[in-house]
């Protein structure tokens, strides 16, 4: 590839982001790396994003692609070079085989099985410089990765969307469609990356949603979450969430743990349900995040978003702080995380 040059490390590193978007959602189990390779003279010489399992990591997807250019460079990564023999060999040896000078990553990596990377770098004598736009990348696509590593469950990600006065429908219960089109566009791409959507048996006898990740066109996505359907309810055989479009499983409980545990081998869960789910999760502190997709328009009305959550009094208030914000066609997308602690 033609080379091109970075005005700093940190462009450097939010083109490595970029790459870790790019793959997000296809690296199960391993996350979702970003790495760029600079010349010696700071010029992108390659750039990678970690390939499905049994593939290439970003890193030495990356070095290939930059040729000998990586000698003497540097490379960019937005986890630590993992120093572990799996599916395919430790990426700290592909990087001192190419004789890179510096490795420059975001966040160090938990797990003790591939951590150590940057201890065996330094001891081959190549610089190793962390933390650089560290929150960025643990806020943003490692997040999800990074949260499966410190619980062992699921990131639950409750999505939304909502008048501007909180109602989830009108007062005779349409809802089709609170959301603009860029927003529903939007959503198809979170799917898209998700490995799971919830939903209640509730929201499939009322609205009968298909639960699939689509493009543009309309068209169905390569890769189709997982579609998850809990409660006691029977659903009819001919429900669209049962159709071929992808797999679904039917989780006969009201317990948010207990759906947590079903889906411990999953990371990234979107739950999507309607109020009565909604509600059951956050009684059980089991959302991580908030996405709401905030209409300009005001409906009135008893259909609220979300239903009794235990809050007897405004001091026992469930506190969240927003996390980001940003324009979806005329819609605010708004992202929360718990104020735990």
């Amino acid at each position: 590839m033609s080379v091109r040059p970075v005005e700093n490390l940190d462009a450097a590193m939010r083109l490595a982001i970029e790459q870790s978007n790019l793959v997000k959602g296809g690296t199960y189990p391993n996350p979702p790396v970003g790495a760029v390779i600079l010349d010696a003279d700071g010029r992108v010489a390659g750039v990678g994003g970690t390939e499905p399992t049994g593939g290439d990591h970003a890193e030495v997807l990356a070095l290939r692609r930059a040729g000998g250019l990586a000698a003497g460079g540097t490379a960019v990564v937005t986890l630590e070079p993992c120093n572990h023999y799996g599916k395919t060999p430790p990426c700290v040896n592909a990087l001192i085989d190419a004789g890179v000078r510096t490795v420059v990553y975001a966040v160090t990596d938990p797990n003790e099985v591939a951590a150590g990377g940057a201890d065996r770098l330094a001891e081959a004598g190549v610089q190793v410089q962390s933390g650089v736009l560290a929150d960025e990348v643990a806020g943003g696509p490692l997040r999800e990765w990074l949260h499966k590593q410190r619980t062992g469950l699921p990131h639950v990600t409750w999505k939304y969307a909502s008048s501007l006065d909180g109602r989830s429908a009108a007062a005779d219960g349409t809802s089709r469609w609170i959301s603009s089109e860029a927003a529903r566009l939007d959503l198809h791409g979170r799917r898209t990356a998700a490995d799971a959507i919830i939903v209640g048996t509730g929201t499939v006898l009322a609205d009968d949603p298909a639960l699939t990740a689509r493009l543009p066109d309309g068209s169905l996505a390569d890769r189709q979450p997982l579609r998850v359907v809990v409660g006691m309810r029977e659903i009819h055989s001919e429900a669209k969430v049962l159709n071929d479009d992808s797999r679904t499983m039917v989780i006969r409980t009201r317990d948010p743990l207990e759906v947590l545990k079903a889906l411990a081998d999953r990371t990234d869960v979107l739950l999507e349900g309607g109020p009565t789910l909604a509600s059951a999760f956050l009684r059980e502190d089991a959302i991580d995040r908030i996405l709401t997709y905030v209409a300009p328009i005001l409906l009135g009305g008893p259909v609220t978003a979300v239903g009794d959550v235990g809050v007897p009094t405004i001091t026992r208030a469930l506190r969240w702080r927003f996390d980001g914000s940003d324009r979806v066609g005329p819609d605010l997308l708004l992202s929360l995380v718990p104020q735990r602690g």
